[in-house]
């Protein structure tokens, strides 16, 4: 397979994975509520999800070093297309809890093996290649399809009607569908060479995920790189709760109430999904001249004084000005990221440091979101949100090891 082959094989999958998620968005909370659950419940059957990802990211990430990309990439649809089956028929609190749980597998066993099987297939065509244009790439279709997702969920809802089919349900149809054509396109698109230990059973990967795991966790504990990489999630994690929870929060109480904001924050939501994509597809021209460490520095500081005027802009034409601005470089500094991540990493351990680095946002952004809605209560907002825009800030120094490295060792043009 061709470096070419393997990326438009990327991207296409990457649209399939993150269209449906785009569906999902605008009715996330309608429709439990639209079945009966109350505000709590749904935000409780949640909840799980978050606690399933945490507790399965590393053990699928061994899994996916151990057993091989394309078998797990296949299960993790298995399980996708299984919860989006429960979804259109739950209407209670436990089938909702459910639904949560097995996205919660869904998405800790697909968290890294995509990339990591298009990082593996682009380095064995062209092991000079630069891994930034197609992850960035990535991240402009990753924001397009959620971008148009939500658009498209908005259209539905507004004006399709389906003789027998509830409203809100008629999204979802529309997910599993593409959930069946996903796991169709996975079989077909994904091939890998053999694991370096011959053909595996499920089983024997299984027993053989622990000794992955620790020796992942031996590779990021030996290399300063590395450590200071997953430092930037955390203050990435911790900061993110800035634009995902208390944007909405400063808006509403700038236009004078929660009826407005949402009257704002849905068009401005998908707005921020396409500029997200726009900031990812300017990584080339940006590490052109500097390089990636260099500008992912650079994003750092643009990203936490992105988030800071928007904590203290005093319209609401600034604060979404603001949030757009924040999600274009956002975009930016995501593939830029990843990019540093796999320089640093081999195939044989490539998901299991990824799925580290995923890790290590969730226990950051459960404490940004503690802390910095404590700080909004008991000051303000504004307050609250320049923290935030700070503590993003503060990774800026953190990718130095990153740059050091990439000085030593000249990635080629």
């Amino acid at each position: 397979m061709t470096g070419t082959q393997a990326r438009n094989r990327y991207l296409f999958l990457l649209f399939l994975r993150w269209f449906p998620v785009g569906l999902w968005v605008p009715i996330v909370i309608l429709l439990p509520l639209d079945r009966g659950l109350t505000l709590a419940e749904a935000g409780l059957a949640a909840s799980l999800q978050g606690f399933v990802v945490l507790a399965l990211e590393l053990p699928t990430g061994g899994l996916s070093d151990s057993w091989g990309r394309r078998p797990v990439l296949l299960l993790s649809s298995v399980i996708g297309t299984a919860s989006v089956t429960v979804l259109i028929f739950a209407d209670t609190f436990a089938m909702f809890a459910v639904v949560y749980v097995l996205q919660g597998i869904y998405r800790a066993l697909d968290s890294g093996p995509l990339e990591a099987w298009y990082v593996d297939a682009t380095l064995a065509a062209d092991p000079d290649t630069k891994l930034e244009r197609g992850l960035s790439a990535g991240g402009t279709v990753a924001g397009i399809a959620i971008g148009t997702g939500a658009l498209v969920t908005s259209g539905i809802v507004a004006w399709v009607e389906l003789p027998g089919v509830p409203t809100m349900v008629q999204p979802v149809l529309l997910i599993l569908v593409l959930q069946l054509a996903g796991f169709a396109a996975l079989a077909f698109l994904v091939k890998e060479a053999p694991h370096p230990a011959g053909k595996r059973s499920l089983l024997t990967s299984v027993r053989d995920v622990p000794r992955v795991i620790a020796e992942g966790v031996r590779i990021v504990r030996h290399s300063r790189v590395l450590l200071c990489l997953l430092g930037t999630s955390l203050c990435w994690g911790f900061g993110m709760v800035t634009f995902e929870v208390l944007m909405p929060v400063r808006l509403s109480e700038l236009v004078g109430g929660g009826e407005q904001a949402a009257a704002l924050t849905g068009p401005v939501g998908a707005a921020a999904w396409f500029v997200n994509a726009l900031g990812a597809a300017a990584v080339p021209l940006l590490t052109a001249r500097i390089g990636v460490g260099r500008t992912a520095m650079l994003l750092s500081v643009l990203h936490g004084a992105t988030i800071v005027a928007m904590g203290l802009a005093a319209g609401p034409v600034g604060v979404i000005v603001a949030h757009l601005a924040c999600y274009t470089v956002h975009g930016a500094r995501g593939p830029l990221s990843l990019t540093l991540l796999n320089r640093e990493v081999t195939s044989e351990h490539r998901s299991t440091v990824m799925s580290i680095s995923s890790m290590v946002w969730q226990p950051a952004g459960a404490l940004g979101q503690v802390l910095l809605t404590l700080l909004a209560s008991g000051v303000s907002t504004g307050f609250a949100i320049v923290v935030g825009g700070v503590v993003l800030a503060l990774a800026a120094p953190l990718y130095l090891p990153a740059v050091r490295a990439e000085r030593r060792k000249p990635v080629p043009v």
